[in-house]
């Protein structure tokens, strides 16, 4: 395992420590509303300080962007952080929730770890050299039609404008494909994907945390990950879309019929 990599995953299991234990107190927990549906607890806040000072511990020269403390420091080297992907989840006790860690070298996603505590499962990827699921190599799914494929999905609930826009791409996708499932984590809705349980992905109005590690482990386990339009601005416009390479073209296809939005929003998934 690449070293930063095995960093990353000791970061992320000591998080999902945090987070597991807060699970037997949640009634305790100190919740604060950052916008409209959109709320953070003390144990996002405390996972994603356990996670800093892992990756910083081992590696202090590098920058962080962390979803609650924002960004710190200048690097070539930028850890993206998402300490508690799916808040609401897990605040009402919903088992659908992960760490997500990714590395970015000079701008490109070099490694990435999702971790699913509920489950034990650390998904992990790195540049060139595949995904893994607990150790053990995953690829994405080969269902080659679209009515045959099983898709997740979020809704852009926080901006009514995002909604008018997402709306009729649902519709669209939900008349071809075999079924939706909207869960609520984007990073494990990625992860999910590289390893074959959901056969494609797309969400708007994200943020870089909730999809730079699931990014990388989907392109690394042999999908595709990209914009409605079909670009690699995803990252930073925050629309995406992942599937295997023929599910992708057919997602694409079913997007371009339908006002996608590509301005830089202002929600995730929470």
């Amino acid at each position: 395992m690449h070293p930063m990599l095995n960093i990353a995953v000791r970061a992320a299991r000591r998080a999902g420590t945090i987070i597991s234990r807060g699970q037997n107190r949640l009634h305790e927990l100190k919740i604060d509303r950052k916008g409209h549906q959109d709320y953070v607890s003390q144990i996002d806040r405390e996972a994603e300080a356990t996670i800093i000072e892992t990756l910083l511990g081992a590696y202090p020269g590098h920058a962080v962007l962390a979803e609650e403390s924002g960004g710190q420091g200048e690097s070539e080297f930028e850890w993206v952080v998402d300490p508690l992907d799916g808040t609401l989840n897990y605040l009402h006790g919903y088992p659908q929730f992960a760490v997500s860690i990714a590395l970015r070298v000079r701008g490109r996603l070099d490694q990435a770890v999702i971790y699913d505590p509920v489950r034990d499962e650390m998904f992990t990827a790195s540049r060139g050299a595949g995904a893994q699921l607990n150790g053990h190599r995953i690829r994405v799914g080969r269902c080659q039609h679209l009515d045959n494929a099983l898709l997740a999905t979020g809704f852009p609930v926080r901006r009514a404008e995002q909604l008018k826009d997402y709306i009729p791409s649902f519709a669209a996708m939900l008349a071809q494909c075999a079924d939706v499932r909207r869960a609520g984590a984007a990073a494990l809705d990625l992860a999910h994907v590289a390893c074959g349980r959901l056969d494609g992905f797309w969400e708007f109005g994200l943020k870089p945390w909730d999809i730079a590690a699931g990014a990388l482990i989907v392109l690394e386990s042999g999908g595709l990950v990209g914009d409605p339009q079909g670009g690699e601005t995803h990252l930073a416009c925050g629309h995406v879309v992942a599937a295997n390479p023929k599910l992708y073209r057919q997602l694409l296809g079913v997007l371009s019929q339908h006002r996608t939005p590509m301005k830089r929003p202002g929600a995730d998934t929470g």
